[in-house]
């Protein structure tokens, strides 16, 4: 018999591959009704290509543009936006019936797009209408479910009381499934550790379509889906967690030199101490480049962003007694609550009202792409002068250096999945970013 030719074995391959998902994806829907609660009925929480909403709901809670842009980036067979437990379920049952891949996406701000992206046909599970939060001060708990946001548990912490917070991300629309679930990195880490490290119990469902809590899990998957990331052992629906004290007022600045300024000299320094410092210390490190106000060459701008967990003139005593190169004064500083502190690392002016924390979307999305180092050693004055050239050379980026020690310091290597604890100085963040306009960037991708 004569061998097909290369187009046509091609072209038959493909429709042999779009009838095997259109089967695929058929089987998936049909099982889901007999599979979710009767009383929550899952045919409003369905969404294929065929909805008008579906390309809405696609990109909504996707906030790196780089990923929607790739051709190379597949899109869902169907979106399920659980409003019940009963749908999740229903979605872990049919997928491993039908064939089908499922992606979990709680907020969609994991960097590669892995939650609502793949490499073979797939739906993507989308948690954001679970998102019940349930404080309870007397215990100093928190149920909060996979969907809600940074920011949603900011404000409803702030609502029962102005004592207690949570270490958790700086961004405000974080899904809380995902931010936990890769450790929950944050500005009172030095203090209160990682969120996970507050973690006390959870509900997963795991791959039979079962929800399990921390004791029927076992403690193995309990250890796993804090910072192993949790669709690897099964779809978070929520977390418990202990809520941590906090002063009634936190002070906050954002003190910046260039390097005219001897912004050198006081990153090598910042290298040396702000692991060592106080716990109730935070101080970020963020080196940019930037134009020159006064003759418009390329130059380094670093900020060093800090919160103290207490008062102003308290935190002056310590940056005095540790930190003096630094130059902090009190004019520098702002008082202000907990809850009032998370709008100011979100980057909103202060007095913008703590409802901006309720908005769950992320409206200002650009193309990006992020790594992560954790730094053991401190990097030298002259490798610091090379990371400055190369940041004005590229010119769309900056970096964002977050110290250890404290709290860190203190938790064992094995008590989480995340093991960067005792001997690391901080970790470091990269992130470069573009416009459609400038074309060629995205070679990043690579």
């Amino acid at each position: 018999m004569k061998a097909l030719c290369p187009k046509l074995f091609f072209l038959l391959s493909s429709i042999s591959l779009v009838t095997s998902q259109h089967s695929s994806l058929d089987h998936f829907l049909q099982c889901l009704p007999l599979h979710s609660h009767p009383s929550n009925p899952i045919a409003n929480a369905i969404h294929t290509p065929n909805n008008a909403s579906f390309q809405h709901l696609y990109e909504l809670h996707a906030v790196n543009l780089r990923i929607l842009a790739s051709p190379s980036k597949s899109k869902p067979l169907a979106i399920i936006t659980a409003r019940h437990a009963s749908h999740a379920q229903a979605s872990v049952v049919c997928a491993k019936g039908s064939g089908v891949q499922l992606r979990i996406r709680s907020g969609g701000h994991d960097y590669e797009g892995l939650s609502y992206t793949s490499g073979v046909p797939f739906v993507i599970l989308d948690m954001f209408n679970l998102r019940s939060i349930k404080i309870d001060i007397v215990s100093e708990t928190a149920w909060i479910q996979a969907g809600a946001t940074t920011g949603e548990l900011y404000y409803r912490i702030a609502e029962k009381s102005d004592v207690h917070g949570i270490p958790s991300g700086i961004c405000t629309t974080l899904g809380i499934g995902g931010h936990f679930s890769g450790g929950g990195y944050g500005n009172m880490m030095r203090k209160y550790g990682l969120s996970i490290d507050n973690v006390v119990d959870a509900r997963l469902i795991d791959a039979d379509g079962t929800i399990r809590n921390r004791k029927t899990m076992g403690e193995d998957v309990f250890w796993a889906i804090r910072g192993g990331g949790g669709t690897s052992f099964g779809i978070i629906l929520s977390w418990k967690i202990k809520l941590v004290r906090v002063p009634r007022k936190v002070t906050v600045f954002n003190v910046q030199r260039t390097l005219d300024q001897g912004a050198t000299d006081l990153a090598y320094r910042w290298q040396q101490i702000a692991p060592k410092m106080s716990k109730d210390l935070f101080i970020r490190l963020q080196p940019e480049p930037i134009s020159d106000a006064t003759n418009g060459n390329k130059t380094i701008r670093v900020s060093f962003i800090g919160q103290f967990l207490g008062r102003a003139h308290r935190l002056i005593q310590e940056t005095d007694s540790k930190f003096q190169e630094l130059g902090l004064q009190l004019s520098d500083c702002n008082e202000m609550s907990w809850v009032e502190s998370t709008l100011f690392w979100a980057g909103y002016p202060n007095g913008t009202s703590i409802d901006t924390l309720l908005q769950r979307v992320q409206d200002n999305k650009v193309f990006f792409k992020t790594k992560s180092d954790f730094y053991k050693k401190v990097i030298p004055k002259q490798g610091l002068e090379m990371l400055w050239k190369l940041l004005m050379e590229i010119g769309n980026v900056f970096m964002q250096l977050n110290p250890h020690g404290g709290r860190m310091e203190e938790i064992s290597e094995s008590e989480t999945a995340v093991a960067q604890r005792a001997g690391y100085l901080f970790k470091t963040q990269y992130t470069i970013h573009w416009t459609e306009s400038d074309g060629g960037i995205g070679a990043a991708d690579g």
